[in-house]
């Protein structure tokens, strides 16, 4: 997740190796096995899979009584036991969460042209900064001085005048496309509004931590997809996709996508089955 009170949100590497809370875990599950599968789910299902993950059982149940209250999934009561699945608002959110972490890593062609965005809120509006800060950084923008936000996605421009229309900031807000010009260079920009060292940084601990060992079958398959989605959560707050065009020669985060399209797609299969088992008992 990123981090409260910078521009340009970033996980340095002490964070980045910190346990995950068992909130930021149950939304992992929720997007990884509940999504696909569709169908509600018992509350021994979401315990046995966070039990595996090492989330105590009082720290799962208060976990999935959060994320209740915040409207992301519904309960059902059938006897003594307890259903749950996912209500519309979580659903929507999941699924374009999903989206994007799947499409991380990824760069595509690009045409030379970038989004700015003008668009500030005063130091005494720390709730609303932070929240422009957080969706534009999940949206691929950096932020190479105060108020000012850059992106080579143009196509994020209906994504960017959502979050502008959701916080209220329209009368005070700016936005133009266009090439860059001939003062300064890409590359310095580049460098002023993201940190690839520490976005590398953080690809190279990833292919550490994933590029050996393959689990068994059944629930060490099912925790170790978890946990490969999980810590690949991560890259769309901190890696901006930028094209090949602004990125140093041999980015680490072509090899981590493909270590992780690698692992994906060989533990999905066998996750699932066990996942499937598990919402049928």
């Amino acid at each position: 997740m990123p981090i409260s009170g910078t521009t340009t949100p970033v996980l340095t590497r002490r964070q980045s190796v910190s346990p995950p809370s068992a909130r930021s875990l149950l939304l992992t599950v929720l997007g990884e096995l509940v999504l696909p599968a569709e169908g509600p789910v018992w509350t021994s299902a979401l315990l046995h899979v966070l039990d595996g993950l090492g989330v105590e059982e009082k720290s799962a149940r208060q976990a999935i009584a959060r994320t209740a209250a915040d409207g992301w999934i519904t309960s059902a009561r059938d006897g003594r036991r307890v259903r749950w699945e996912l209500a519309p608002p979580g659903r929507g959110l999941l699924t374009e969460g999903a989206a994007r972490i799947y499409a991380a890593g990824g760069h595509a062609s690009w045409d030379g042209t970038w989004l700015v965005v003008l668009a500030s809120v005063p130091e005494t509006q720390r709730r609303m900064r932070h929240q422009l800060q957080t969706r534009l950084a999940w949206a691929g923008f950096g932020n190479p001085t105060a108020g000012l936000w850059v992106s080579p996605h143009r196509a994020r421009s209906p994504e960017v005048a959502r979050i502008i229309a959701d916080l209220g900031l329209e009368s005070a807000a700016l936005s133009f496309v266009g090439p860059y010009g001939a003062i300064g260079s890409e590359a310095a920009l580049v460098a002023r509004a993201w940190d690839l060292d520490e976005v590398a940084g953080q690809y190279e601990l990833f292919l550490d931590e994933f590029n050996e060992g393959e689990p068994r079958h059944g629930d060490a398959t099912m925790f170790a997809q978890i946990r490969l989605v999980h810590s690949w959560r991560r890259f769309p707050f901190v890696d901006p996709g930028l094209p090949d065009q602004l990125l140093p020669d041999n980015w680490a985060g072509h090899r981590a996508r493909a270590l992780f399209d690698r692992k994906h797609s060989a533990w999905t299969p066998e996750a699932r089955k066990r996942w499937a088992e598990l919402i049928a008992d």
